[in-house]
């Protein structure tokens, strides 16, 4: 097909996906592919009675009384851009403050419908409430932005509100990269131990190793030696989990090991995205693993699997504008 092909046949597919789901996120069961009646959102600790997906968010633009208002819904592939948004209250009033969470008060993740790219940014908010951060995405495609905050107020929850984009361009449809214990980019090599099951805490534990040796010096990124974010197939209903430990504690170590603990919403597959910092640089793999079954016999690891996941510009200093790109 010639490229003019491919761009009309994205645009109208892109069409007909808006048509049904633009700004509105609904939530979808990934093994029924029926909507969800719950719709249930917010942060992965976040929990709701009679809910089975009470882990998951993102799946909903509007909750708690907070809107997220994506103002740039559409940009070009391959190009740079300014991706602006703000939070809205009930009131409809542009939200100007947070709590910080992380060392940041808010933060915004991109990934791409088939879960092949993947972008943490920091972006920066002005006096009035609007947020802006510059952005470049590699492919054409439906992608789904996340914005991860809490409100200031003593009362306030911890929130995760999503919202469609359009990435336009030729487009060529890519699969799930298959389920593996290793991941490795620049160097470096992470194995993952441990697996994800359906309504149930588990551990999993990351080992970063660089030309074969075992990492003992990360350093902390965000407040931890390690950030890790889990999105579902299908929908991208998002799990926003945290490491066991911090930096300082007295007994959390700075590598090889970075654990966690996360409870999967569901069964289904789930794509986790690892931020790492060593050496000044913040880096970035990505596991496929299934919910409650081990990751099918390892694969060789392959850096050309993650190398649209993550930040994009190399920055040292902790991934404000993106990190390291792959």
């Amino acid at each position: 097909m010639n490229p003019a092909a491919k761009i009309t046949a994205f645009t109208a597919a892109l069409a007909a996906s808006f048509g049904a789901a633009y700004g509105i996120g609904a939530a979808v069961d990934p093994g029924t592919g029926s909507a969800d009646p719950a719709g249930t959102t917010g942060h992965a600790e976040s929990t709701g009675p009679g809910s089975g997906d009470s882990a998951a968010g993102g799946l909903q633009i509007s909750d708690g009384g907070y809107t997220l208002d994506l103002r740039t819904p559409r940009l070009e592939a391959e190009q740079p851009s300014e991706l602006r948004f703000a939070v809205r209250d009930r009131a409809g009033r542009q939200v100007t403050a947070f709590q910080r969470e992380h060392d940041k008060e808010l933060h915004l993740i991109l990934a791409s419908r088939d879960l092949t790219t993947y972008r943490h940014l920091h972006p920066t908010r002005a006096d009035d409430g609007m947020w802006s951060t510059p952005v470049k995405l590699p492919a054409a495609g439906d992608y789904r932005v996340f914005a991860d905050f809490t409100p200031a107020g003593g009362n306030a929850a911890d929130l995760t509100l999503g919202a469609d984009l359009a990435v336009s361009g030729p487009y060529k449809a890519a699969e799930l990269p298959k389920p593996a214990r290793t991941a490795s980019v620049d160097g470096y090599t992470v194995s993952l131990n441990g697996t994800l099951r359906p309504e149930a805490p588990e551990n999993v534990t990351f080992t970063v190793r660089k030309d074969g040796r075992p990492v003992t010096d990360l350093q902390p990124y965000l407040g931890a030696y390690g950030h890790l974010v889990a999105l579902r197939a299908g929908d991208l209903a998002y799990l926003h989990v945290h490491p066991d430990g911090e930096p300082g504690d007295g007994s959390t170590k700075p590598g090889p090991d970075v654990s966690f603990t996360a409870t999967a919403p569901s069964p289904a597959t789930y794509r986790l995205f690892l931020d790492f910092k060593h050496n000044g640089t913040v880096r970035t793999v990505a596991f496929t693993v299934p919910s409650g079954a081990a990751p099918e016999t390892p694969h060789p690891t392959a850096p050309s699997e993650g190398r649209e996941d993550g930040h994009e510009d190399g920055s040292s200093d902790g991934g404000e504008s993106g990190g390291h790109g792959h």
